[in-house]
């Protein structure tokens, strides 16, 4: 009997009468194309994985059931095909979708003007039409994981939806939305442990130009001793000899007073500009004669 192929618009659906599908993704590779990984989230009735084993993916190729896998890619006449296969009527009775994504490893889909799916009955010939075919166009261009479609339950059987919501996080993203643990990238995790080393080179290389620094300065880093001059340099510096000690200084005598008077007469605070200052009674000094008098004052001092 033949079998009349689905066209999907997105957001439509279409019941399958088969307990085994193949979801074949299929585009043409060439230059600035980047490549295509097929993918797939086996969820619950609350729309999550229920461990991290439920993502089937490049390197988690075969969900531990085994009823869900990813099959090797190939290439085809008109292109490069990535399939994943699924045992719809084995599956445990509390997984209630599978969702069929693809990832782009090396840009993004607006380079994959290609792409679809198509659904396939995994009981029948090789040869058989796809039950449902869906073309898968970039929403914005920038995606770099895009969920193509889904197979969930309804009543006794399974439907298929075409989807094609896109993601510009990629498949880690994608993958997060459905409850999955990613952990960091090896080459990111290599990366970040590059740049630690990096910084304690850095940090070393700063510590050892301290104690250059500090030796050359001669605060004794070490031993004390002045270091070695650098041999390597192109112009060697030769430390220069200290000089002798200064012989002492001899104290420095008394100094006469100002202007030659001496002061050992004169008791009392010291001339004022060499002035000999007045001899009060009493004081050891001589006394003035009796017929001492004064001199008669100058016409400039007498009264009128």
């Amino acid at each position: 009997m033949a079998v009349m192929t689905h066209a999907m618009l997105k957001g439509s659906n279409v019941p399958l009468d088969t307990a085994a599908v193949r979801a074949v993704l299929r585009w043409t590779p060439g230059p600035g194309v980047p490549d295509v990984d097929a993918s797939a989230l086996v969820l619950g009735p609350d729309g999550r994985v229920r461990s991290d084993e439920d993502f089937v993916f490049y390197n988690q190729p075969r969900h531990p059931s085994g009823l869900v896998r990813r099959l090797p890619k190939k290439r085809v006449a008109d292109g490069l095909t990535d399939t994943v296969e699924a045992d719809l009527g084995a599956l445990d009775a509390a997984v209630d979708r599978v969702v069929l994504a693809a990832s782009s490893d090396g840009g993004t889909f607006r380079a994959v003007t290609d792409l679809r799916i198509h659904l396939y009955d995994a009981t029948a010939a090789p040869d058989r039409e796809p039950l449902a075919s869906f073309d898968v166009t970039a929403e914005t261009g920038e995606e770099t994981a895009v969920i193509c479609g889904e197979l969930y339950r309804r009543g006794d059987g399974w439907k298929f939806r075409a989807v094609g919501q896109g993601y510009p996080t990629g498949l880690v993203g994608l993958a997060t939305d459905f409850g999955i643990s990613v952990d960091e990238a090896p080459e990111d995790a290599a990366d970040a442990a590059g740049t630690d080393a990096s910084a304690s080179v850095s940090e070393g290389s700063l510590a050892e130009t301290a104690l250059v620094d500090a030796s050359a300065a001669g605060t004794g880093a070490g031993t004390g001793s002045a270091p070695d001059p650098d041999l390597d340099a192109t112009v060697v510096h030769t430390p220069v000899p200290p000089l002798p000690p200064m012989p002492p200084v001899p104290p420095m005598p008394e100094r006469e007073p100002a202007y030659g008077y001496p002061q050992s007469s004169v008791p009392g605070p010291g001339p004022a500009y060499g002035y000999p200052q007045p001899v009060h009674a009493g004081q050891g000094g001589p006394e003035p004669a009796a017929e001492f008098r004064m001199p008669p004052m100058g016409p400039q001092f007498q009264r009128a």
